[in-house]
């Protein structure tokens, strides 16, 4: 068979993502917060943008449901579709520009409307290493006690970590040794958890015997963390006298532990969290959203001087410029409009599907996955993931993730009605604050429990939990409440 070089045509379709479709998709995940920081940077790039001082405030009413499984048929959504990102603005009529005053708009005589100085009066919070001196003065009595803390607070480093020779502080102390050890062990108890620790495998088992989790399989385990770095699994599973499931869940919990407490310790005062829907009620029993005005960014395209100044252009250069920037002009206006409407509708959707949750608490949260809401919107499950991720709402119980209300489905007992995992949670820290010194349960006793209130539910699940919501085992829990008793 001859080979030679030959020429063919073939047709094809694919999906070309413009910039400006990346630019609208990466402001959809972005908070309001990062949105702002990126329309601060537009307004300074682009001389066609200005921002909009009005404070239109855009919602959606959610008209009350009688039955939470009908909730999600309801459709009052009262926000009109969102246009396409292509839309033609060339005949838009100019309304003018807009009025400035001859001060600003902060009443300064310098016509400035930096206010950024509010900020740097707000008063510092206390330093980890104020937490830490507090604590000692507030856990040791004696006073030679608390010069020994004081001096291993002074040698602590930034990682949390302890290096010191016992004996040569104790001689410079004038004490013994073992009282420096008696303290610095107290001192590995106080806030955060691990810290005055030798080594990593002092600091994982401080935080592991606060939590109720130190027991001999974990001794084992954190005795050879070499082999754990070098994941000889096998190995570990000889040595810790465990099988692959339970060795792989005792490594996950080592991995929900601080290596490093004192890391980030002392970077600052926290920053508020700002609220991207606001929801209310209403005396017809309803919901009400509103985007949040404060942290809703707006900006408007000055077309009065784009169009004055594209006729006194003739350089041919100036005039592409200057039709590129308004073009980014009109996409970025569209791109905010189309995202506020997109929070606004998978929002809404999500508060008529929780009706039962905003009514009367956790323990009416109904399961909740990504497709429900894009099949009731009529969008992607990729859309609705990038509009719930970094977004909060305030609500009447309190300000909550977008992504708190997705939870999954435990299915019920005789095929009864599926539950949500957090309102099992919910369920299962309610059975273990109402125990007593008597009354402890343990794991088997929470699974008949919750299988009696129609939850099938394995032992193994409960136990995970158990764990992460930070609860001992009946059996530590058992112990304290009878030291407590």
């Amino acid at each position: 068979m001859a080979m030679g070089p030959r020429l063919d045509l073939r047709q094809s379709q694919s999906l070309v993502m413009t910039p400006q479709l990346r630019q609208a998709i990466k402001l959809l995940q972005s908070s309001n917060m990062e949105v702002i920081a990126f329309v601060e940077e537009e307004l300074e790039r682009n001389p066609l943008l200005e921002r909009d001082e009005t404070r239109a405030v855009l919602t959606a009413p959610v008209a009350p449901v009688a039955d939470s499984a009908t909730a999600a048929s309801a459709d009052t959504l009262s926000i009109g579709d969102a246009a396409p990102l292509d839309v033609d603005y060339s005949n838009v009529m100019d309304e003018g520009e807009a009025y400035t005053p001859s001060i600003g708009a902060g009443g300064r005589a310098d016509f400035s409307d930096d206010l950024s100085g509010i900020e740097d009066m707000a008063g510092q919070g206390p330093t980890l290493r104020e937490r830490l001196a507090e604590q000692i003065r507030l856990n040791f009595d004696d006073a030679r006690d608390r010069l020994i803390g004081s001096a291993l607070l002074a040698m602590l480093e930034p990682s949390g970590r302890l290096t010191l020779d016992a004996a040569a502080l104790a001689e410079k102390l004038g004490c013994e040794v073992t009282v420096v050890e008696r303290v610095r062990r107290a001192m590995q108890r106080f806030e955060p958890t691990g810290m005055f620790c030798a080594d990593l495998r002092e600091c994982l088992a401080a935080q592991l015997e606060e939590a109720g989790r130190y027991d001999p399989y974990m001794a084992r385990l954190l005795d050879n963390l070499p082999l754990l770095a070098r994941r000889e699994t096998r190995a570990l599973m000889e040595v810790c006298g465990v099988d692959a499931e339970d060795l792989a869940e005792m490594v996950a919990e080592l991995k929900r532990l601080d290596p490093k407490p004192g890391a980030g310790g002392d970077d600052g005062p926290l920053t508020a969290l700002q609220p991207d829907v606001l929801m209310r009620a209403t005396h017809d029993g309803g919901w009400v959203l509103e985007l949040n005005p404060e942290t809703l960014p707006r900006v408007l395209v000055n077309r009065g001087f784009a169009a004055r100044a594209i006729v006194g252009m003739k350089d041919r250069e100036q005039k592409t410029f200057l039709a590129e920037q308004l073009q980014s002009a009109n996409w970025l206006v569209k791109s905010l409009e189309q995202r506020a409407n997109t929070i606004l509708k998978v929002a809404s959707e999500i508060v008529r599907r929780q009706d039962g949750f905003f009514r009367h608490g956790v323990a009416f949260l109904r399961p909740l996955i990504l497709r429900d809401v894009a099949e009731a919107v009529e969008m992607h499950e990729s859309t609705v993931s990038r509009v719930t991720a970094n977004k909060y709402m305030a609500t009447p119980r309190g300000m909550l993730e977008l992504k708190y209300f997705f939870t999954t489905a435990i299915q019920g007992t005789a095929g009864g009605e599926t539950v949500s995992a957090e309102a099992v949670r919910h369920r299962i820290r309610g059975m273990v604050h109402a125990e007593t010194a008597e009354t402890v349960l343990s794991d088997d006793a929470i699974v008949l429990r919750l299988r009696e209130e129609g939850v099938d539910i394995a032992r193994r699940t409960v136990a995970k939990y158990r764990e992460a919501m930070r609860i001992p085992s009946s059996v530590q829990r058992k112990r304290d409440k009878a030291v407590t008793a």
